[in-house]
């Protein structure tokens, strides 16, 4: 009777024959990629090779796609050294991936130019964000590695152009996989701690492999985050870096970086002294034409004759008392004029003037002014006032008007 399997002992048998298979193991596959994932949480890659008739299934994990220099994406033709197993849960074969790279281009090449996209597409290479280099620094900070030639060549640069230039080391390695992360920190530091005018990031020249430090994003960045002005100086006129494209300045060579940044002292001393020179000839035109205008000024009335003024002044307030005795006369006139009209018209309405036309007021016995015959009875004594004196009447008769 022939052998019933199991699942798993069929998956585990031919699981075996592909691990025994050493063909199939440390081998390098061709094909493009398709359906790429990158798993945010344990940092491995799934992903699936593919050509015009077949695909396969591939994983590399975070201990392995860390040390790929380049961004896999779908589309993207790769060749990728790894081993074919059993992936036993689901039953399939899968590629377990140690090494990738780019076909036909070399994977740091790659890397280049999409870290060159990624950038150019944030603006960081925009000249509207660069920042404008000094023209007299008072101090120069240098991130490079202190045993090169570079720091060397750099501080015999400045020797020469200005013997008294203060500058601080910022030491980093300039090649190796340490090397971005140290470049990094030592930008940030300067930018803290260095009290600097200008930074030089620099090293010698090398091949592109060599050079990669300055080719890597967290660099790259931080030249960005830089409030201090960078001047990338990093190998050999012909070597272009991703640090020279986000740079404030590009040198061509760290010689060249010092010499764009340290002015020279004589061409100072010359620019000084001709500065000097002209401000000592504007002040002296300038104290000359104030001084030719005080001179005017003093040959005018008010200083030239210092009581002119006050003499001036007198004969305005004499001018002004004159005019304020005629106003007021012709105030006082003109009120009187007012007041005697209103006292004419009072006249005419006061009772006394009234009576002195003939007219009388006539009062009861409890004095009360009368203004009718029914008010009084007969015989009642009655006062009558006359414009000049008074009478006392009694009521023979009255008559009633109708």
């Amino acid at each position: 009777m022939p052998k019933i399997w199991t699942i798993s002992e069929l998956v585990s048998q031919i699981g075996q024959v592909l691990q025994d298979r050493a063909d199939l193991q440390n081998c390098w596959i061709s094909g493009e990629l398709s359906n790429f994932k990158n798993h945010r949480a344990s940092g491995h890659w799934y992903f699936t090779l593919k050509d015009e008739s077949s695909s396969l299934k591939g994983v590399m994990f975070k201990s392995r796609s860390e040390r790929v220099r380049f961004v896999p994406a779908d589309g993207l033709k790769v060749m990728v050294r790894g081993n074919i197993r059993m992936y036993e849960r689901e039953g399939t074969i899968q590629l377990y991936a140690e090494e990738m790279e780019p076909s036909g281009l070399g994977q740091l090449y790659l890397a280049f130019e999409q870290l060159k996209k990624k950038l150019a597409e944030e603006g960081l290479f925009d000249p509207l964000v660069k920042k404008e280099i000094p023209r007299f620094p008072k101090r120069i900070g240098i991130v490079t590695s202190p045993t090169g030639a570079v720091i060397r060549d750099i501080i015999n640069v400045m020797g020469r152009r200005h013997p008294g230039m203060s500058w601080i080391l910022a030491p980093s390695a300039v090649q190796g996989e340490a090397a971005p992360r140290e470049l990094a920190q030592a930008i940030a530091r300067l930018n803290r701690h260095g009290a600097v005018d200008v930074i030089i990031l620099g090293r010698g020249g090398g091949s592109f492999e060599e050079l990669w430090a300055f080719n890597t994003e967290v660099v790259a960045r931080a030249i960005a985050a830089s409030v201090i002005p960078v001047i990338s100086a990093v190998g050999h006129e012909t070597d272009v870096t991703i640090s020279d494209y986000v740079a404030d300045l590009r040198a061509p060579t760290p010689s060249a970086a010092a010499e764009l940044a340290v002015p020279i002292l004589q061409d100072l001393q010359l620019y000084v002294a001709q500065l000097s020179t002209r401000l000592e000839g504007g002040m002296g035109m300038l104290i000359e034409r104030k001084r030719q205008i005080l001179e005017g000024i003093a040959n005018k009335g008010p200083l030239k004759d210092p009581f002119w003024r006050i003499d001036q002044n007198r004969q305005r307030l004499d001018t002004l008392q004159t005019r304020i005795q005629e106003s007021m006369t012709r105030f006082l006139t003109d009120k009187n004029g007012i007041l005697n009209l209103l006292t004419a018209k009072l006249d005419l309405l006061s009772p006394l003037a009234i009576l002195g036309r003939g007219y009388s007021l006539t009062y009861d016995a409890k004095g009360f002014l009368l203004r009718s015959s029914s008010q009084v009875t007969l015989n009642e004594q009655i006062r009558i006032h006359l414009g000049e004196g008074t009478l006392r009447c009694q009521v023979l008769e009255k008559e009633i008007k109708q």
